[in-house]
């Protein structure tokens, strides 16, 4: 279905940047925003599921073959990797 929202044009450019910052279009932006409202995307619901992913075996496994040592952040990978995990998540809507 669509709809049509009005807004002034300085909050449709931050809209526009946002949008671009998180890789995805001002429309997904835009229902991302409305389904958090709704409390259908719960921030802390998505955090608790990513913990108890992260308590699986092989994350600890991971860290604990590279304990003590620093590891660099690829960003750019990262991104990367996440953007990713999204789309086969979500049908490809992210990006």
């Amino acid at each position: 279905m669509a709809v049509s929202v009005r807004m002034d044009p300085l909050l449709e450019k931050e809209l526009e940047l946002a949008a671009r910052r998180q890789g995805v279009t001002k429309s997904q932006f835009i229902v991302d925003a409305v389904e958090r409202a709704l409390g259908r995307k719960n921030p802390y619901d998505l955090l608790v599921a990513l913990k108890a992913e992260e308590s699986q075996a092989e994350y600890k496994a991971v860290a604990r073959a590279f304990k003590g040592e620093e590891q660099p952040y690829d960003t750019d990978t990262s991104r990367a990797t996440i953007v990713k995990k999204l789309k086969a998540k979500h049908g490809g809507r992210a990006g």
